[in-house]
């Protein structure tokens, strides 16, 4: 059986619910992240969406629209950041804190937008990977 993997927003109203491991997880360096987050980076940890599941307080879970690509969800009691829907991409990105998981990063996206140069050997993204409609290309540490 799948391991599950549960994480709640800042005030607990909103509880998100993993099975599984996630198809990837890193480090975002791009303006929108930084902006969202109020950090240098971000991270994150990609999943199937049939994979996750608002397992509480789903009344209170609130989104908007941040881009073609991202539809950001929050919890409406503490502005709390629970997760990013990415649609079009068919993933979802869990971003609270999650039990019975080590955070395991592989990859920096949008290397191109940082402003705190991290030397870790893990490889640098200029923006995406192909796949996903990026360049694919990678930049040195």
């Amino acid at each position: 059986m799948a391991e599950r993997h549960t994480g709640r927003c800042y005030c607990g109203a909103v509880e998100v619910e993993a099975t599984g491991e996630p198809l990837d997880m890193g480090y975002c360096h791009c303006n929108e992240c930084r902006r969202y987050c109020t950090a240098p980076v971000s991270i994150f940890t990609l999943w199937k969406p049939e994979t996750v599941k608002i397992s509480q307080g789903a009344q209170f879970l609130g989104k908007f629209h941040a881009s073609e690509l991202s539809d950001r969800r929050y919890c409406t009691k503490c502005g709390g950041h629970v997760m990013i829907d990415h649609p079009t991409l068919g993933l979802a990105d869990i971003r609270v804190p999650l039990s019975n998981f080590t955070f395991k990063p592989t990859v920096h996206l949008n290397y191109a937008e940082t402003v705190l140069p991290i030397r870790d050997g893990l490889p640098k993204m200029k923006d995406f990977p192909a796949t996903i409609g990026g360049s694919g290309e990678t930049m040195a540490e």
